[in-house]
């Protein structure tokens, strides 16, 4: 079976290669690390390749990690080469552990990894049966995903309605879901409908997904986009040269709370400062309503070689130390509006985010 249906049909972004997909017995994934140079595809086989290919940011977004999580179970399973079921349910127990926290601030990999393991579980037949249970669910979860990207764009569109100049950070389109993205669905769904909009995508540092993937997807797809150097940006938001600034999220506490990619805060507080809007979007699978807080979020804390090289050209003195924090949180005061697949969430973000998860279950 072959996953190729993630992209909404008559969408620019349909003819591009997807992030990620299911080719009869493993995983074929674009690896991030080498665009916008090359467009390499890496075949992933085994569960370490797999939770190597997320560690290192080959995979990244935190839905396509919950979907590419998904879909890792599956191969690590096949490795047993068992016909026990027990050996099986072993061996997931594993999997659960090894794949689901191999990025730890990410919420939907954990989600998306015990939702598949606990699927498959209920299956009372054997290894078989279990593989298949967790693959179709798996598929689902993309499927899932696919769609409510499609809602937060047109949510999201909605919501920048008359807007153009709009800022983002990281990367949260085609390459970080299943779908057309989070904070860059409402720029395909406006371009698609021929509205104009145009992207100021902070640079990202110290990996520079917003100068290297965010640049590169909506050149691909026609938008225009300007990169931002991440220092520069919060003077482009008080000189009034942006409309609103959207991000996406990796994990959101039940507060409105949002981690995402280091460098997000600072361009919140300038939108704070400016008066314009700054919004969240993310799927209700992002939201952690066991959390009460973004206090409560662990950090990723990353190598310090990515801030002391690029592409392995080291610029910092040897014997300098270097902190290298992969996220941090914006304060629910900060932000304008939470972009669901179910709606638009408004503060105060505990009531909303509660009655999101609510309708968000019952429409599953």
């Amino acid at each position: 079976m072959q996953v190729t249906a993630y992209m909404e049909p008559n969408n620019p972004m349909m003819k591009i290669t997807p992030p990620f997909e299911w080719l009869h017995d493993h995983i074929q994934i674009i690896d991030q690390t080498c665009l916008p140079e090359e467009l390499k595809l890496l075949k992933i086989t085994d569960s370490e390749s797999a939770i190597q290919a997320i560690k290192r940011l080959a995979i990244r977004g935190a839905p396509a990690l919950g979907a590419f999580g998904a879909l890792a179970v599956v191969v690590g399973l096949d490795e047993i080469k068992s016909t026990n079921r027990k050996d099986a349910e072993a061996r997931l127990s594993e999997l659960r552990v090894a794949i689901g926290d191999a990025r730890p601030t990410a919420v939907n990999l954990r989600w998306a990894v015990d939702r598949v393991i606990d699927f498959g579980l209920k299956s009372t037949g054997g290894v078989t049966e279990i593989r298949e249970s967790i693959l179709a669910e798996a598929h689902r979860v993309a499927s899932e995903d696919m769609a409510a990207c499609a809602a937060i764009g047109l949510f999201g569109a909605e919501l920048l309605n008359g807007l153009e100049k709009i800022g983002t950070h990281c990367n949260a389109g085609r390459l970080a879901t299943a779908g057309i993205g989070t904070a860059l669905a409402p720029f395909y769904t406006k371009k698609k409908a021929g509205k104009p909009i145009s992207a100021f995508a902070a640079e990202t540092r110290p990996l520079l997904q917003g100068a290297r993937l965010t640049a590169w997807e909506l050149q691909e797809a026609g938008i225009n986009v300007t990169v931002v150097p991440d220092g520069a940006m919060a003077s482009i938001i008080l000189s009034n040269q942006l409309d609103a600034f959207i991000v996406g999220a990796d994990r959101i506490a039940s507060n409105g709370d949002s981690a995402n990619k280091i460098g997000t805060v600072s361009h919140a507080l300038a939108a704070k400062e400016a008066g314009i809007p700054f919004y969240v979007a993310a799927p209700t699978s992002t939201i952690d309503f066991s959390i009460e807080t973004g206090s409560e979020i662990e950090i990723e804390q990353r190598s310090p070689t990515e801030v002391h090289a690029i592409n392995g050209q080291r610029f910092t003195p040897l014997g300098v130390s270097a902190l290298n924090p992969a996220f941090d949180v914006t304060p629910s005061q900060l932000i304008t509006a939470i972009i669901t697949e179910v709606g638009v969430l408004l503060p105060p973000y505990k009531d909303s985010i509660t009655n999101a998860i609510n309708l968000a279950r019952r429409q599953k």
